[in-house]
This record gives C-alpha cells, structure tokens and sequence, in this order.
C-alpha cells in the first residue's frame, strides 16, 4: 500500500515537473531578454535611431538574426555577446516573445512621401505595406538612420548574412538607397 503511494506521490511530482517546465522556461527566457530594454528601449522604442525596433518584428526574422549573431554570420559585437548567452534551444522561445509584444506607437506622426523609383522589388518580400511576412522583417515605423545604414551595410558588403538583399542593395545607387529608406520609415 506504501509503495501505491509513493509511486503515486513520485508519479505526480514528475508531472507537475513536466507541467512547470515550460512555463519556467518561459520566464528564464523573458529574465534573460530584460537587457534588450537597455537599447531597443523599455517600451519598444530603441534609445538611439540606429538601433531597430524589435517589438512587433516577425518571428522568423528575429530567429535568424539571433541565429546569425550567435553563429557569427552577422557580426555586432554588443548582440553577438548577447547571443551567445542564449542556447540554440532559446533563441525560438526569445523570437516568439519579442515578436508577440505591440509595435510600439511612433512619437510623432512623420509626413508621407510619394514612394520612389525601385521601391516595388522591396515590396515582393517585405510586402506592400512594408509590415513583413515570411521570410522579411517589418520595415514600416523604423527610422531612417537604421534603415539607410542596413541598406548601406548590405550594398557594401559589411552585412554578408542575406546574399539576395546584398545584390539588391549593390544594383541600388546610394541616391536611390536614401530615398527608400526615407519613404519606409514614412510609413
């Protein structure tokens, strides 16, 4: 009768262990992003206009770009050390997290400009509104600074982690790259 018990007892604690889990996994994960605030801003919005938004941001992209930073296909310093800190078994739980959080409201409203020449190869992957899809992150509400300097950093080669946005980038005049990346961060 003692052993029922206690293989009862032991059957349960095993259960609520396997129940507790995910949900403790969770929370390390969320604990371990609480540093992303220092840059990418408290609420969403970065602290510097260089930095992107990552509140909102497609899961996918978010994923590989944790990835990238991890493996060293794309290089940062201050997000590859954070990258590394979290297992290849986190870096999915993280991208969910962040994505499932609000886009965050922009500050003041920007004035709208008409879309310019070459925009429309953007919009096959990045979509029309630039609000992203599989396999391209939003684009629509990141500032200007960030997005010409990601463009530039593709058509120059620095950024090597997306072989189709570096060739796209490097057909690109930088004329041509400012007046997207002006008309993006529009929206």
């Amino acid at each position: 009768m003692l052993n029922n018990h206690l293989s009862t007892f032991f059957g349960t604690l095993v259960i609520v262990a396997a129940l507790g889990a995910p949900a403790a996994a969770a929370e390390a994960v969320e604990a371990k992003l609480q540093v992303c605030g220092s840059c990418h801003g408290e609420n969403g919005q970065p602290i510097d206009a260089t930095i992107p938004i990552i509140w909102g941001q497609t899961e996918y992209f978010l994923v590989k770009q944790l990835h990238d930073y991890k493996s060293g296909d794309r290089e940062n310093l201050v997000m590859s050390s954070f990258a590394k800190r979290l297992t290849q078994a986190e870096l999915r739980p993280a991208a969910a997290y962040l994505s499932k959080k609000t886009w965050p409201v922009r500050p003041a409203p920007v004035a709208a400009v008409s879309p310019p020449d070459g925009i429309a190869v953007c919009q096959i992957c990045h979509q029309p509104n630039f609000v992203g899809a599989l396999p391209a992150p939003r684009l629509a509400g990141q500032s200007y600074e960030y997005l010409v300097e990601a463009m530039r950093s593709f058509a120059e080669g620095d950024r090597t982690n997306n072989a189709d946005m570096a060739k796209i980038m490097q057909e690109l005049s930088p004329a041509q790259r400012e007046a997207i990346a002006r008309y993006i961060s529009s929206l």
